[in-house]
């Protein structure tokens, strides 16, 4: 099967194919997260790439951990999120499970927020599964926000008073809340 094809199926990557693949996904190494929901308790651990591809089951347990704890709802995630946040880890050189505040939201959990909040987005990429608000424990969170930010891989947001970092693969932008 081709990387091309092997992407597409497992719900990956940009038409572009092995183009849009961090460099150090192409060489044949593992890549790895370790997360904690912290609003349902659900631990994982989970290689989820290998020998050249995204693995579909891990795929689908990451989307299983980060779904939405308010309605129940798995939404596929963007596979670049994960090489988002398992750079971000190597760049801050810790091994930390990812706390995850808020990965996938419904449509109805993301308009309630903004009923509630004033810094929720009305087409919040939470809503497509391309954004995670994380912590790492024992990691500052203005060096999360600042190395997230050198990445210039996406959107980061700085939430000190609520202790958590917003991360995206849309487009490249900063803000505070």
């Amino acid at each position: 099967m081709t990387i091309r094809r092997r992407n597409l199926l497992s719900g990956g990557l940009a038409l572009a194919g092995i183009a849009s693949t961090p460099a150090w996904a192409r060489t044949g190494e593992v890549r790895s997260l370790s997360l904690l929901n912290l609003h349902t308790g659900e631990r994982l651990a989970a290689a989820y790439w290998e020998a050249g591809g995204y693995i579909p089951d891990a795929m689908q347990a990451l989307a299983r951990v980060l779904r939405d704890h308010r309605t129940g709802d798995v939404h596929p995630m963007e596979p670049g999120l994960f090489d988002l946040v398992a750079t971000l880890r190597t760049r801050l050189q810790t091994d930390a499970t990812v706390h995850v505040i808020s990965g996938y939201r419904s449509p109805r959990t993301n308009e309630a927020l903004r009923q509630s909040s004033s810094g929720v987005a009305k087409r919040s990429l939470h809503m497509d599964g391309m954004a995670l608000d994380l912590r790492l424990p024992g990691v500052d969170l203005a060096r999360v926000r600042d190395a997230a930010w050198d990445l210039q891989r996406g959107g980061v947001g700085y939430y000190p008073g609520s202790d958590f970092v917003h991360v995206d693969v849309g487009r490249v932008r900063r803000w505070s809340g």
